[in-house]
């Protein structure tokens, strides 16, 4: 069908999938280079494509811009008003042919999702949604999704995406509740779900519905990063988890959908089963575990008697900046270490890259042993995201130092074997999988201060001059 420029700006009409695309396309180029022409050369400002997206809890920020800022958004927005509205009447017309419902008019405002729905309009047929099979009453589902393998994919991940993302958003943002309904119920709620709008219609091989069912977890975790949710590095430390759950998920959704006779109520099916998933988070926020306390020890020798290595535990100087890459990705790392007084009831400050902990000493044995406890965690981790910076509730409270203790035993050679423990808790539920990753990143900040403490000792000049002479 062909449209002229004029039609391009009333919603009567259809408009076929291909002009549909390619005029978004270039709408889009347009109006960005626009944007960034407008905020690079008038207004001395950086823009990318990140800046249309802000975070909802940013959002309450514009009200305090500043004289320029503010002038600067209103000009955008002016700029965006002719765009918008051939977003809108595009997408009416687009909905029109496909025969979709246009109420779906308001997916066009919605930050991310807006790009899938785009993408599915773009690839939809314009003959619209095939009727069900004769003989049964179709579902609202079933009206809405395609016969087609990509159409149906595509509907599928359009609802399930942004479903898994509330579930996600209820457990962590709402109940602050990091436990099993989070990392067990949603990637699986997701999977199974994707993986049975994906077969609605006709039984698909496995491996399709499997790829479906993880190719949805894969986008709502874009959408965690996107929406400023969750930073890249917990996601990647989630991915063991959620990828081989949303598999199990498309794999049982595949057994069950090969029998066909949910067909007429899977809209209830699967609405009970996403909404089991925010009934167990609330459940585990209302019944909290106590959380268990667990010890990490990590041992080095240093070629020095424990009367030299002592007053480089009790104060280091300042580390050199980090190699190890998870450090680098914004785990939480040592730099220096401070002492506020001697003895017992003395206060040392260790200071890592988001913060310092405050550490009360219990036991000074010089030089054997300097056990402290810890009243003040900086967070654990500074997250990796594409905004300037995000503060998601496990940062605080979820990973917590309990203390820790330096124990320094002399060696027959001379040398002192230096030992490092820290004792901690976090809540954070399988305990078993995340205990991997706490275990493995306090043993690596254990080697940093015990690697820096070793240097320090070892490279000094009265102990080099020691130990030629007794050579």
């Amino acid at each position: 069908m062909k449209i002229t420029f004029a039609e391009l700006w009333r919603p009567s009409g259809t408009i076929d999938s291909g002009p549909y695309a390619l005029i978004g396309v270039i709408a889009f180029v347009l109006k960005h280079n626009l944007d960034r022409f407008v905020a690079t050369f008038v207004f001395h400002r950086r823009w990318g494509i990140f800046n249309y997206w802000i975070p909802v809890h940013h959002v309450t920020r514009i009200t305090q811009l500043g004289r320029n800022d503010a002038v600067l958004l209103a000009t955008l927005v002016v700029i965006a008003l002719p765009f918008i509205w051939l977003g809108v009447v595009l997408t009416i017309k687009r909905l029109r042919a496909a025969k979709l419902p246009l109420f779906l008019v308001v997916l066009f405002f919605a930050p991310f999702l807006n790009l899938f729905f785009f993408l599915l309009l773009s690839l939809l047929p314009t003959k619209g949604v095939e009727a069900s099979r004769k003989g049964a009453a179709p579902s609202f589902l079933m009206q809405i999704v395609p016969r087609s393998p990509l159409g149906s994919a595509l509907v599928s991940l359009l609802i399930t995406v942004p479903a898994g993302f509330l579930l996600a958003l209820f457990g962590s943002g709402v109940l602050h509740n990091y436990g099993w309904g989070l990392f067990i119920g949603v990637p699986f709620a997701v999977g199974f779900a994707a993986a049975t709008i994906f077969e609605i219609h006709e039984s698909r091989s496995l491996g399709e519905s499997v790829g479906v069912a993880s190719l949805a977890v894969a986008l709502l975790g874009a959408f965690l990063l996107g929406f400023a949710v969750e930073g890249l590095f917990c996601l990647v430390m989630a991915i063991p988890l959620a990828l081989p759950l949303a598999i199990i998920g498309g794999v049982c959704a595949h057994g069950v959908v090969r029998g066909r006779r949910y067909q007429k109520d899977a809209t209830a099916f699967l609405a009970i089963l996403l909404f089991v998933v925010p009934g167990v988070e609330f459940a585990e926020h209302k019944i909290a575990p106590p959380r268990p306390v667990f010890s990490v020890r990590t041992a080095i020798d240093i070629q020095a008697p424990p009367g030299k290595v002592w007053d480089k535990v009790v104060a280091f100087s300042q580390i050199d900046p980090p190699t190890e890459w998870m450090f680098r990705a914004g785990i939480s790392y040592p730099i220096r270490a401070e002492m506020i007084g001697t003895g017992v009831g003395a206060e040392r400050h260790c200071v890592f890259s988001t913060g310092a902990f405050v550490e009360p000493i219990q036991i000074w044995d010089e030089p054997r042993q300097l056990k402290f406890s810890v009243t003040s965690n900086p967070a654990p981790m500074e997250e990796w995201t594409p905004y300037s910076h995000i503060e998601p509730p496990h940062l605080h409270g979820f990973l917590l130092s309990e203390g820790g203790q330096f124990l320094l035993t002399p060696l027959p050679n001379g040398g002192t074997r230096l030992e490092g423990t820290t004792w901690y808790q976090h809540g954070l539920w399988p305990v078993s999988y995340w205990k991997l990753w706490s275990d493995a990143i306090i043993h690596r900040i254990h080697l940093r201060v015990l690697g820096h403490i070793q240097q320090e000792v070892e490279n000094r000049p009265e102990l080099r001059a020691a130990t030629k002479t007794a050579q």
